[in-house]
């Protein structure tokens, strides 16, 4: 159920801003910064409990930290061999500034240490912007899942199934 909001592209950040960045493994107090960026990012937010429930050794989740400001977040679930992004979300002010690729290179390397040669994700077929990033980072589409996503009273969306050798 990755995910990635649709907004306008901002300018990118210089190296040394980026290089200052701080990725560190999502903890329960960082719940209240990830929820306000997930409710102003979603239409269909996840709750709380969908990410504190995540937070054990089952699940990959980290935040990306600049000078006290969450620039985003992703959280990922081992499988065998492979990981399956969930959701990864750049704060609406921070995207279009290479975050989003700089947590998908994380996630690869994180992904790879942990012995996976896949990494997989579903993605909400409307989310042209969200497809265009995985495309160009070297996902390919594998399948459609029918009605996955909520989409509006009693309406569903279909899912883009997306994978990446690592």
């Amino acid at each position: 159920m990755s995910m990635l909001p649709q907004t306008t592209h901002a300018q990118r950040v210089s190296e040394d801003t980026r290089n200052a960045a701080t990725l560190r493994t999502m903890t329960p107090e960082d719940l209240d910064a990830v929820m306000a960026i997930e409710q102003t990012a979603y239409s269909h937010p996840w709750s709380r409990g969908n990410f504190r429930d995540s937070l054990n050794p089952l699940f990959d989740a980290h935040c990306l930290w600049l000078d006290g400001e969450l620039l985003g977040y992703f959280l990922a679930m081992h499988g065998v061999e492979e990981m399956h992004l969930l959701n990864i979300t750049v704060a609406p002010s921070r995207q279009g500034q290479g975050w989003g690729h700089m947590m998908l290179d994380a996630l690869s390397l994180i992904s790879r240490s942990q012995g996976a040669q896949w990494l997989w994700l579903e993605v909400r077929q409307s989310n042209v912007r969200a497809l265009q990033v995985y495309e160009r980072y070297g996902f390919r589409q594998i399948s459609i899942r029918k009605d996955y996503y909520p989409a509006g009273r009693q309406q569903r969306e279909h899912a883009v199934v997306m994978s990446l050798k690592l």
